[in-house]
């Protein structure tokens, strides 16, 4: 006989409270440097995304795509910091790279040749990037790519999407608001709604300055934009006067040139970030000529350590060395098959549980039915979410504890098909829990 609602959430509660148990009495390192960090850290960390209950497990270590926290845990690293870890932990080529950074010294106070390679190598791969400027961050480079559209039109308007996330401080949730977010005028859109959004630039007209969009929905699940969708966008944004701004902080690495180049749609901006700089600090706007050239004679845009010798060296190997467009290539087909076949056993096991994503990028979502645009999330989904994490870490395996994935490049069919045989077992395990 079926369990009951009530039946069912208690025994997921149950299993949570069990899970949790075994986690923590496989970590008690990692409990007591959070028990010693909350004294100085606000939570024990300076980094909201990497804290979690009872406690977040600290790593110690990282070699290729494995990791090995500080009781000695070894994990399979499906995290790949949060897209940040493209190359992995240890490429000798990257590290190279900053050794010879280090041994010409730090922190010199000019303008040197590393930066205009690094330029010059991003704008011939991005086909929208005609000229591109250094920040640290990818939220830096929104905000200023957001400010700098509003500059360029003489209006204030921005337009964005529920769920998106463009930084910190450029947080837009389905349902309330961010308490910190930037004061920008900003009008929210349903993303993949064609018809709403339409209507809405069409409206703005007169006072917008941009629209901001991520070509697929990065921390708001992994939900890929129609590519329909982001062509009627391009075009009334266009016909607007306005600036298109596509975020591709998460989304640059679905192929040699973004996931613009992959679509063939262009913005007329493009924010960049994560893993560009080789795994140093980093983030990039960039995007046509005449928006471009307010920077050389109408906006200052300073930034200590914009050009800064270690994320130029690193970015420098990382783009022109490393992950070339047939390494990107490669990842994309890799990513794609592991997500058909998590999909596949899935979809056999009868299981609400289904993995969003495009390439190397994926999200699990406890829910049935096409998820096309974020959505307000159940408790009882919040709660399986944590326990999959939970199974996963038992496994040998660390994801986002929001249930997202992001494949390096030291990733092998092999380690995916330990991951496949992990989710296969929670399947299995959890069936009940799962109906």
């Amino acid at each position: 006989m079926p369990q009951s609602p009530a039946q069912q959430n208690s025994s997921l509660d149950a299993a949570l409270l069990e899970a949790r148990e075994r986690y923590t009495a496989k970590r008690p390192k990692s409990a007591a440097l959070h028990r010693e960090a909350v004294k100085v850290l606000p939570g024990g960390n300076t980094r909201t995304v990497l804290a979690y209950a009872p406690f977040p497990t600290a790593m110690g270590r990282g070699e290729g795509c494995r990791l090995w926290d500080i009781d000695d845990n070894a994990y399979l690293d499906l995290c790949g910091e949060y897209t940040a870890g493209l190359f992995g932990h240890t490429d000798s080529r990257i590290h190279s790279a900053l050794h010879d950074g280090m041994a010409r010294g730090l922190s010199l106070a000019a303008v040197g040749e590393a930066e205009q390679c690094l330029a010059r190598i991003l704008c011939s791969r991005f086909p929208s990037i005609d000229m591109i400027r250094f920040t640290n961050s990818g939220t830096e480079a929104n905000l200023i790519a957001l400010s700098a559209a509003q500059v360029v039109t003489g209006r204030s308007r921005i337009i964005a999407f529920r769920g998106g996330y463009h930084g910190s401080l450029l947080y837009y949730p389905v349902t309330g608001s961010s308490p910190i977010a930037a004061p920008f005028p900003v009008t929210l859109c349903d993303y993949n709604d064609i018809d709403s959004t339409v209507a809405t630039i069409r409206s703005a007209a007169g006072e917008l300055a941009a629209v901001i969009v991520e070509p697929m929905l990065g921390s708001g699940g992994c939900i890929a934009a129609e590519p329909a969708f982001l062509a009627a966008v391009a075009e009334a944004t266009r016909a607007a006067g306005a600036i298109l701004i596509f975020d591709e902080v998460m989304t640059s690495r679905m192929s040699g040139g973004g996931l613009q180049k992959r679509l063939g749609i262009l913005p007329d901006m493009t924010t960049l970030g994560k893993y560009i700089g080789g795994g140093m600090s980093f983030g990039a706007f960039g995007g046509r000529h005449d928006i471009m050239e307010i920077f050389v004679y109408k906006v200052p845009h300073a930034g200590t350590f914009n050009n800064n010798v270690m994320s130029m060296a690193a970015g420098i190997a990382a783009m022109g060395e490393v992950f070339t467009a047939a390494a990107a290539a490669d990842l994309f087909a890799l990513g794609e098959g592991l997500r058909e076949r998590l999909n596949a056993i899935s979809d056999k096991a009868g299981a609400p549980l289904q993995f969003c994503g495009l390439g190397s990028l994926a999200t699990a979502h406890f829910r049935r039915g096409r998820i096309d645009r974020p959505y307000a999330i159940t408790p009882r989904e919040e709660a399986l979410k944590e326990l999959f994490f939970f199974d996963m870490l038992d496994a040998g395996i660390y994801i986002a504890r929001r249930g997202m994935t992001a494949l390096s490049l030291p990733t092998t069919e092999r380690d995916l098909a330990h991951f496949t045989a992990a989710v296969g077992d929670f399947l299995d395990a959890r069936a009940a829990l799962l109906r």
